[in-house]
């Protein structure tokens, strides 16, 4: 059973590719979308979540870098709901708690079909990570996506530094990344079992 998607989305602020094989089965991950570091959690999204993942995204990044993570995210979403299909045979619920260095972070996930997220960070991250990402924006992505996605995704930060000393605003956003690409792999995964994981027999 083959469990891709590709996905367009163009509008007047993006043009958006993502292609994915949730089953990864070369290990190619190819992410191009003029931010720097959300290019590097998207990597990190399909390297430890197993997928073949190619990203292409054009913006208006002469205003911000917004709409292209938001737009990003929304595909990404979309497509991760088109490759699952109905469902069948899925684990469904999976969690990952991913340290980085002095930072842990937990990632939990029930491919629901009821978009709902809930994040939980440091107040005092610094405001952005290189020159494009604002951290601010870390929420709005893992929402977008969730929504998209059609999953329930709790994401938290356990523990953001050592005592007396500031977050890292790096190490805290990649854990989050890792931890959620970690468990959106378990979810995925087949069990062997077949059926739609529900009493309600529908995801």
């Amino acid at each position: 059973m083959s469990r891709t998607a590709v996905v367009d989305r163009t509008t007047g602020e993006t043009k958006v590719h993502v292609a994915l094989d949730l089953d990864g089965p070369t290990g190619v991950v190819e992410v191009s979308t003029g931010v720097g570091f959300f290019d590097h959690m998207l990597h990190q999204l399909g390297k430890h979540g197993g997928l073949d993942l190619t990203v292409r995204t054009e913006g208006d990044l002469h205003i911000d870098a917004h709409h292209t993570m938001e737009d990003t995210a929304i595909a990404l979403g979309a497509a991760y709901a088109q490759a699952l299909g109905d469902k069948a045979g899925v684990r469904r619920f999976a969690d990952a708690s991913v340290p980085l260095d002095e930072v842990l972070a937990r990632a939990v996930v029930d491919l629901s079909g009821r978009p709902y997220m809930v994040h939980d960070e440091p107040a005092d991250l610094a405001p952005m990570i290189g020159p494009a990402y604002p951290t601010s924006m870390t929420r709005h992505i893992f929402e977008s996506f969730a929504h998209h996605a059609r999953i329930t995704l709790h994401v938290a930060v356990l523990r953001a530094a050592n005592p007396g000393q500031r977050p890292d605003a790096h190490h805290v956003v990649e854990a989050q990344f890792k931890a959620l690409a970690r468990a959106l792999r378990d979810a995925v995964a087949l069990d062997g079992r077949g059926g739609v994981p529900s009493t309600k027999g529908v995801l």
